[in-house]
This record gives structure tokens, sequence and C-alpha cells, in this order.
């Protein structure tokens, strides 16, 4: 089995499951994707991103090989069983049976891994915070078809909130749908705001009613020798975030 960087969730999950978050090392890319970039569509030699592909299937020893979906930033949830690579537009996915994976790519945005605590049921949602506030999390949960307080969740690794400066109408777009979200936003330059996504989607998850949240807190903008970062480097690599049952 090949070894490459990874993070584990320290996430308490029944012994069936399986996860865990890539960092941006071990693979054989080169030059701004360097090295373990898991996406097609960065600019990437497409003869690099199917080898790195090749050694996290290997380093996992997943069941299957991971199949992404094409990520717009909205509240898509899919089977893992429909997803078809780069084809099948969602921002999560959902598996009931062993041998399917759910996995996102991200580079800032945030990753969320969903399981049912009866270890039937997982997800892995990509919520940036377009998808946040357009309801992807909760979107996921209601695929999941269990009771949120059955649910527990993990953070994975996202832009940190002194690193994530937006504008008015993104604070605007929270606020709309729930008035506490602004202890979530501190006051940035002129009019914008610095906005903690990890704080948004914890307040989100507790309004669904999801009581177990774990992870949280790793800042991909700052973290430049671990993670890729859009919003650092512009063309960049993309991280994996992925969640699987075993027999």
């Amino acid at each position: 089995m090949t070894t490459i960087p990874l993070i584990i969730p320290d996430w308490p999950l029944s012994p069936n499951l399986r996860a865990a978050q890539t960092t941006r090392a071990g693979g054989v890319s080169a030059g701004r994707w360097s090295a373990l970039n898991l996406a097609g569509h960065t600019g990437d030699a497409p003869e690099a991103v199917a080898a790195n592909r090749r050694l996290l299937a290997d380093a996992l020893g997943l069941p299957v090989p991971p199949v992404w979906p094409r990520q717009v930033h909205g509240a898509a949830v899919a089977d893992a069983s429909d997803v078809r690579d780069g084809a099948t537009e969602a921002d999560a996915v959902v598996a009931g049976w062993a041998g399917q994976v759910c996995s996102v790519q991200t580079a800032d945005c945030l990753p969320v891994l969903f399981a049912s605590l009866d270890g039937r049921t997982v997800a892995a949602a990509h919520a940036g915070w377009r998808g946040l506030a357009a309801g992807v999390l909760e979107a996921t949960l209601q695929a999941m078809g269990h009771p949120p307080g059955d649910v527990t969740a993990w953070l994975g690794p996202a832009i940190g909130p002194d690193a994530f400066e937006v504008g008015p109408e993104v604070r605007a777009a929270f606020l709309a749908g729930d008035p506490g979200a602004e202890a979530a936003f501190r006051s940035g330059t002129g009019d914008r705001w610095f906005a903690d996504i990890y704080r948004l989607a914890r307040l989100r998850l507790q309004h669904a009613g999801i009581r177990e949240i774990h992870g949280g807190g790793r800042c991909t903008f700052a973290e430049s020798d671990t993670f890729f970062s859009y919003r650092r480097d512009g063309v960049c690599g993309r991280m994996a975030t992925l969640i699987w049952r075993v027999s």
C-alpha cells in the first residue's frame, strides 16, 4: 500500500466507517499544482491527475476509485451510485451501501463529512459560502434520511476567519436567513467583513438538529505547505475529503 500524508478525522465513527482528508503533499504534480492535485479542471497535466488519484486509492485501500461530481457551489445532492466523474452536477454525495465512496474537492471552501451513528449512511458536502447559504448542508442531511440527532458531522480544512474577507452581500445573505449569523462576522476593510465559515457551518448544522459536530480550526490560506488555497494562489490544485462504508 502506498503511503501519502493524510489527515484522519479525529471523530468517533461507527467501526464500519472510514474517512480521510488529503493535503497537498505526496503526489506527482509539479508547479502550481504540486504535488497531490486531484482535480482535472485546474490546468494540471491529465496524466499527473490520474496518477495522483491512483496514489490516493492505493493509500486508502478504497473499495472503488472515487468518482468526483462537478461542483457548482449549489445545494444539489447526488447518490454515490449515480455520480458520473466530472459530469454529475452536485455539491454533495450520499451513500447508503458498503463499497460506495463519497468524495468532494476543495481549496478554501469547507468540506463537511456526515455519518449516521448506526454506520449505515455517509455523505460528503462541498460548502463554499454560496452553497452554505443555499442550504447544501441541510439538503445533505435530508438526503441521508436519518433523524438529525442520529447524525454526526466533521468539518475539514477551509479558509480561516483571519483570511476570509468578503463583501457585504455575503454577510447579508446569511443574516437574511439567521440574524444570529452576525456573530460569525467581524469588520474588515471599508465595507468588507471577515467571515468565520466554520462558525457559519456549525450554526446551520445546529439549527438543523445535529448535536455532534467535530473538526474545524485549520486554515488553508495560512498553511501554505500543507494545503492548496485558491484565494492565496489563484491557479492551484484541490484536496479531497472522503468517507465510505466497509463491509
